[in-house]
Order: C-alpha cells, then sequence, then structure tokens
C-alpha cells in the first residue's frame, strides 16, 4: 500500500488506494469537486490547476472519458504520497524522494479541507436512471414471497438481466429526508400513506463516455467510470397493486438515496472477482470478457443497529452485462446516467426489509425493545460498505419523514 502524507489517511478506509469523488461546498461558496484523503476533502480545482473541477457536478470530468479518469488518478495519488521509502536494514524512513513530497505537500496542504467543515451535494447531474435485479436470492426470496404457489423465478430471469427505467429527478444525496409516499395500496385498494416503507441496499455505477443512439455500448471499463452505494427505497404495498403488468412506477418513484461518493473503478481492482457460475450460458452478447464480479461487504444498520451484511459477490448477473444488456438494442448512454444492481442479498444475509422479515411475519427486535416489520417515521437507514485492502465506499443515509 502507498502511503500518505495526509494524517489518518493510512488508518482510514480513504486512502491513496481510494480517492473518491464528490462535490461539496463550505459555507457561502458554491459546490465544486473534491476527492476523500482521510477524514479531509481536497479542493481539486486550485491543486491541478483546472476549471472543470470548478463545476458543481462530477459530470463535465465524466465526459472526458478513460484516459482522462486514469490521468488524473495517478497524478493525484503522486501529490498525496509520502514519497519516502523504508530502509529496510533500519526498518525506518529514508529520504529518498523525500523533497519532492515536501513539496507536493507545501503545495496541496493548504486546499485540504476536514469533512467536518464541508457540506456533500449530489456528485453527478443523473441522466437517466435504470434499476436491475440481478440477486438470485431476492429474485427467488420475492417469487416465494409474492408467487408461493409458483415458481419462485419467472421463466427470462436466468436469461437476462431484468431492469426497469426509474426516476432520475428523484435521486437524492445521502442524508436527505425521505418523506413517506402516498398512492393506491394493498389491501383494497385505498389511498393513504404507505405502510409498508422498506429499503433496498444496492451497488450504482455512473457512467462516463457516452455511446452515439443505435450503437452498442463497448467495453465496460471504458464506459463506467465508478460505483455509489445506493438505496432504492420502496412501497410494498403501492409496489404490490400497481406492478402488473408493466412493473414498478409509483412504489420506487419517490426517492432514490446515493451516497455522495463515487468511487473509481481502478480502486476496486482488488476485488474483482470471475462472477457468480450461470445456467444456462447466456447468450454471446452477454458472455463475459472480463472478471467484473466484485468482493464487497455490505452493513445495512437501522437506528444505528446492524441488521444485515449482504455479499455483492454472491450477485447472479455482473454489471458488465448489466451495461451489455441495457445498450443492446441500441439506446444511448449518456454521461451521469446511472444503473443499479437491484437489492444485494446473498445466503442468509438480505438488503431489504420485506425479506429480512418475510414481509413483515417475523418481524425484528431492536436494541431498544421496539420491533419493525417495516420503516417507521423518524426511523434511519445507513448502508455503508468495504472491499479487500481496506477500500471504504462512503455511506448512504436517510431518515423517514411522515407523510404530507
Amino acid at each position: 500500500m502507498t502511503r500518505s502524507w495526509v494524517p489518518g489517511a493510512d488508518e482510514s478506509l480513504f486512502g491513496l488506494d481510494n480517492l473518491p469523488y464528490g462535490v461539496f461546498s463550505r459555507p457561502g461558496e458554491p459546490p465544486r469537486v473534491g476527492v476523500r484523503v482521510g477524514d479531509h476533502v481536497l479542493d481539486l480545482a486550485p491543486v491541478l490547476h483546472d476549471e472543470v473541477f470548478a463545476a458543481p457536478s462530477l459530470n463535465p470530468f465524466l465526459a472526458r472519458g478513460r484516459t482522462a479518469w486514469q490521468g488524473t488518478r495517478a497524478r493525484l495519488r503522486t501529490l498525496l504520497a509520502d514519497g519516502r521509502v523504508r530502509d529496510r536494514a533500519a526498518d525506518g524512513p529514508t529520504d529518498e524522494g523525500s523533497s519532492g513530497s515536501a513539496g507536493n505537500r507545501a503545495a496541496v496542504e493548504p486546499h485540504l479541507i476536514p469533512l467536518d467543515q464541508v457540506t456533500m451535494h449530489l456528485p453527478v447531474e443523473v441522466a437517466d436512471y435504470v434499476d436491475f435485479y440481478a440477486s438470485l436470492e431476492h429474485a427467488s426470496n420475492l417469487g416465494r414471497i409474492f408467487r408461493p404457489d409458483e415458481e419462485p423465478l419467472k421463466p427470462n430471469w436466468r436469461h437476462l438481466p431484468v431492469g426497469y427505467h426509474g426516476r432520475a429527478g428523484t435521486v437524492v444525496v445521502s442524508g436527505t429526508p425521505i418523506r413517506r409516499p402516498c398512492g393506491q395500496r394493498m389491501p383494497g385498494p385505498s389511498f393513504g400513506p404507505s405502510a409498508r416503507l422498506d429499503i433496498e441496499a444496492e451497488l450504482g455505477f455512473v457512467v462516463g463516455a457516452p455511446t452515439r443512439l443505435g450503437d452498442r455500448a463497448g467495453a465496460f471499463e471504458d464506459h463506467v467510470f465508478g460505483v455509489t452505494l445506493l438505496n432504492d427505497w420502496s412501497a410494498r404495498d403501492i409496489q404490490a397493486w400497481e406492478y402488473v403488468p408493466l412493473g414498478p412506477f409509483l412504489g420506487k418513484s419517490f426517492a432514490t438515496s446515493v451516497s455522495p461518493w463515487i468511487t473509481p473503478l481502478e480502486a476496486l481492482h482488488g476485488a474483482r472477482v470471475a462472477g457468480r457460475e450461470q445456467d444456462p450460458a447466456p447468450m454471446d452478447y452477454l458472455r463475459r470478457d472480463a472478471p467484473w464480479g466484485l468482493d464487497l461487504t455490505l452493513r445495512v444498520e437501522l437506528n444505528g443497529e446492524t441488521i444485515s451484511t449482504p455479499s455483492y459477490r454472491d450477485m447472479y448477473w455482473t454489471p458488465d452485462q448489466m451495461l451489455a444488456h441495457m445498450t443492446v438494442n441500441g439506446a444511448s448512454l449518456r454521461t451521469g446516467d446511472l444503473f443499479a444492481s437491484g437489492t444485494i442479498s446473498s445466503e442468509g444475509a438480505f438488503g431489504s426489509l420485506i425479506e429480512v422479515t418475510w414481509n413483515g411475519a417475523e418481524p425484528i427486535k431492536l436494541a431498544d425493545g421496539t420491533t419493525r416489520a417495516f420503516l417507521e417515521d423518524g426511523d434511519t437507514v445507513t448502508i455503508s460498505a468495504v472491499a479487500p485492502g481496506g477500500i471504504g465506499l462512503g455511506e448512504v443515509t436517510g431518515r423517514i419523514t411522515p407523510a404530507t
């Protein structure tokens, strides 16, 4: 691991091997792009002398493409690296490279800002939002809950990554209050606030390089810049009434929360795995050309108490397959597109309350003595994740407020 001169960075989940991007502001100043290092954010525009980072979103930088992403990351790692090497005999630092490191520190350190002095914003202007349904365990569990007398999976599920188009305008940054939605709901139908408000712990993928209408996407890493944690809030009683025959609509579209930090794909190199075996073998356009399964462990907390720790590495469909399917018909990608994995559930560890409580039949008991089948007003949900090598994905949090 390359060490950094930034205090505390090496001991955190946000050292030089991570460097996630976000958009921040200080009081009285406009939002701008920064990179997280430990418990600081680095203001990039004055450090890199590039006004693209003075923009209020990552979109202008993402549009530059993979070569620019790689070059910027390499430059930042150089500027933030300690620069010293250790004498193997004495097991202590030497001065080799220290003059360059000292110069970098002197130039960069004035632009490091403690996180508690900034406000974080939505990191990208979301162009389109697509949500998939890529977990075998999650899809099977919901099939058993909603269709107990049928096969858990529909016939198409193992042949293609099932998904739906969501509402880009209601993607919000972590910390934004989530108002309980109203709508037609079951049992009934009746109209009123959702009584079965749920979470979906997911991984989101942020598109940088676009495609032309009519063209398929190329290599996954040429288009996708990075990942973000995502909570696709779900009103299960509204969803249950509306989803036949066209799928999710108002039960999903009221809010989707994302982390303020986008972790570059390059930071997750050590987390890559081959992906789950698939049967039957997918069609040619869905064949995996590279290992884009990811070894990530999530943590879902309700009011500060851990209720589940699902694993992303167990997902059936990998993100490169999702991208391939999303564009195989010629649908174009735009800079800022966001697509998500769907609920991340693994054997015995679930990413939604509908699974944890088996649709409310087995409520969980919290440390304060209360129970939950679904979310109540005032509840706070936080989702975090770590990858091998001590790479942290910035958490995503939301608090439920009453319907109006």
